[in-house]
């Protein structure tokens, strides 16, 4: 498992034109990438999975910044072309999809929850494969190739090595027409060379095998028992649609193991979404990534139990949108249709799981891994949206069924 941080090229030519001819300056054309991901390798080849986030160059216009923030989960398929031994040499290609959020925005008079509810429109935001939605709800089709170079520094008594890791390649959109918005192309944002350095924990290829150490990817789907009850009040009295249902969603979770000891990630999405009246919609949305430690409790045949502690990092936000905004240039000259809310903490939460392995062969240490989570998450902020806190809606239980590959 590994995490790389690196910068991506990206010209955005179709809107860059549409301020050259306003006599105004391009954006900037390159965006920051964050990672996190696992790959496993199974003789010479190569299978992950991988989570990122991307951030645009922020640029001022007037009184408005003009931000961009993309997401892209990718399936990695690849080949390696060293054998066994420290350095590692891989070529990859990746196929996913994504998310994008381009927005321009000016600063929010207002310092009331009611206040912005009454008046939300500080600018536009647009939002293709839109993740505030739930997870599910990523769209496109992208891919990436490129090439991966690691060296694994041993760890004194430990079977886990620690990577240090570097990338190069070219990521694309190779449909013209996917990441159009009001008559305007932003497929160059989830485009682009790119160069990576990263670093993670591997289990060499010598202690692959090793009966009490393994790393797993596993995909979860998780009922979060938590309803924005304080803040469904809030938008009633200002004459909107109430939030239904609960933010049930899908997660990527990383667990290692050395010899009873647990170890990785979980990041995972929470989307809720509706009419808010005649001509707005609006979404809540909470992003969280853990990072988790703990011990198996128990281990008979296939089956196994165990605990993991948490730390890790949310957000919530809330967006008021309009459904009718017109396309470009006029959107750029009249731009105040949407708002948002947002901020930011530290949550922590204990988890107990359960899970059973199926064997994928006979002659394979490999298993199918089935699992079920639970936990309860515990915020430690209020996580305020102007003045009203959000702390009853973070802190919630949550139960997650699991499935996952542990070579």
């Amino acid at each position: 498992m590994y995490t790389t941080f690196g910068k991506t090229g990206a010209n955005l030519r179709e809107f860059n034109k549409m301020l050259e001819d306003k006599g105004l300056t391009p954006m900037r054309n390159s965006y920051s990438n964050l990672s996190v991901g696992y790959l496993t390798r199974f003789n010479d080849f190569i299978l992950g999975v991988e989570l990122f986030q991307n951030h645009g160059l922020k640029s001022q216009f007037n009184n408005y910044e003009i931000d961009y923030q993309t997401t892209r989960f990718y399936v990695n398929v690849g080949f390696a072309f060293t054998e066994e031994g420290n350095f590692q040499l891989i070529h990859y290609m990746s196929f996913g999809s994504g998310f994008v959020n381009f927005q321009m925005l000016r600063e929010n008079e207002v310092n009331s929850l009611n206040g912005f509810l009454q008046n939300p429109e500080h600018g536009y935001i647009l939002r293709e494969g839109n993740l505030h939605k739930g997870t599910l709800n990523m769209s496109g089709f992208l891919t990436e190739i490129g090439f991966q170079m690691t060296y694994d520094l041993p760890i004194p008594g430990r079977e886990e090595a620690f990577e240090l890791l570097a990338r190069f390649g070219y990521s694309f959109s190779p449909f013209e027409d996917s990441w159009n918005m009001k008559d305007i192309s932003f497929s160059s944002i989830q485009s682009g060379a790119f160069f990576r350095l990263g670093m993670g924990i591997s289990l060499p290829d010598h202690n692959y095998f090793y009966k009490d150490a393994s790393l797993g990817a596993h995909l979860i789907y998780g009922m979060h028992f938590t309803r924005p009850e304080g803040f469904n009040k809030k938008l009633e009295e200002n004459g909107l649609q109430p939030f239904t249902g609960r933010p049930n969603n899908w997660a990527l979770k990383i667990l290692g193991e050395s010899k009873g000891f647990l170890y990785g990630f979980d990041f995972y999405n929470l989307g809720l979404a509706g009419q808010a009246n005649e001509s707005k919609s609006h979404t809540l949305n909470s992003l969280r990534f853990y990072a988790n430690l703990g011990m198996k409790f128990f281990e008979r045949r296939n089956l196994e139990l165990g605990g993991l502690g948490g730390l890790g990092f949310a957000n919530i936000r809330y967006s008021l949108l309009s459904n009718e905004k017109p396309d470009f240039p006029r959107l750029f000259e009249e731009p105040l249709h949407d708002g948002f809310l947002r901020n930011a903490g530290l949550m922590a939460k204990p988890e107990i799981y359960l899970s059973y392995g199926i064997p994928i062969s006979s002659n394979s240490s490999s298993k199918i891994i089935l699992g079920v989570h639970g936990g309860y998450e515990l915020p430690l902020s209020n996580y305020r949206l102007e003045e009203f806190s959000m702390y009853q809606y973070m802190a919630n239980p949550y139960l997650q069924f699991s499935v996952g590959v542990r070579p």
